[in-house]
């Protein structure tokens, strides 16, 4: 069995901090308990040489964006790689650290910071970054099937969708808001039917739990948040999924970690 988790940590340095009165243990101690084979991060908001993050028994590997203090993401892997490839081989996208492939020997392992749409400005009726994002998608999805035709593909991070009503807390509010556009949401549905698979909702399709809460409005104590963070394979994975789980318990981020576990 292999176990693999993904964690949008919004910032590796602050989530590295214990804080008791939050509940939160910090980041090394989440890694330890979860053991992992593959932990991958998101939103690492990191440099390189910022931080000295090392686990016996792991390799690290690290994308980081062109801007400070932005995006980023990161892969510890029990297993050596065959190769590893940092972006997509697109300029275009290239800069922000948003993309990690690993490639194993019976499959690829790819974590990703998928950018967010953003909210529109004032007077606007579409998220303003919104153009970019379908243009991401569609380059994103051309290069997973890619991957796809030489072995199986495992996708993991947050995708910044929430892809059907049940996957927020106020789908009819939140409607045209970054995240849950008809247009983000569609390309979501391009993707699944591309050939990959929504582990969670494959084993749970009718489980509301969400992986992303807002920091205002007390939304994590109140449970008003989002499914935006993803385990994806492709199809012919299906039958060795055995276990796709959110871990809603673990504080020390605005999202909390979601796992897979996989007989490959």
């Amino acid at each position: 069995m292999t176990k693999f988790i993904s964690w949008n940590v919004n910032g590796l340095r602050a989530c590295m901090k214990p804080d008791a009165e939050k509940n939160k243990p910090g980041f090394e101690a989440v890694f330890r308990e979860l053991n992992a084979d593959f932990f991958c991060l998101n939103e690492t908001k990191l440099q390189a040489g910022q931080l000295d993050l090392q686990f016996e028994g792991y390799e690290s590997y690290w994308n980081y964006a062109d801007r400070k203090g932005y995006s980023g993401t990161a892969i510890f892997t029990r297993q050596h790689p065959l190769a590893v490839t940092y972006g997509m081989g697109i300029d275009e996208h290239d800069h922000e650290g948003r993309v990690i492939t690993l490639e194993m020997p019976a499959f690829y392992i790819v974590s990703v910071y998928t950018p967010n749409a953003q909210n529109a400005n004032e007077g606007e009726l579409k998220p303003r970054r919104l153009p970019y994002r379908m243009k991401w998608e569609d380059d994103f999805r051309a290069y997973l099937m890619e991957l796809d035709k030489k072995k199986p593909v495992i996708v993991c991070g947050d995708l910044n969708v929430a892809h059907e009503e049940i996957d927020l807390k106020n789908p009819k509010t939140n409607r045209n808001n970054a995240g849950f556009t008809d247009e983000e949401r569609q390309k979501m549905t391009d993707l699944l039917n591309s050939g990959f698979t929504d582990t969670f909702r494959l084993l749970h399709p009718d489980e509301v739990t969400y992986s992303w809460w807002s920091y205002r409005f007390r939304s994590r104590e109140k449970n008003a948040g989002w499914r935006i963070d993803y385990f994806l394979v492709s199809k012919r994975l299906n039958e060795n999924v055995t276990s796709a789980s959110i871990l809603t318990d673990i504080m020390g981020s605005d999202h909390c970690p979601v796992a897979l576990e996989l007989n490959i």
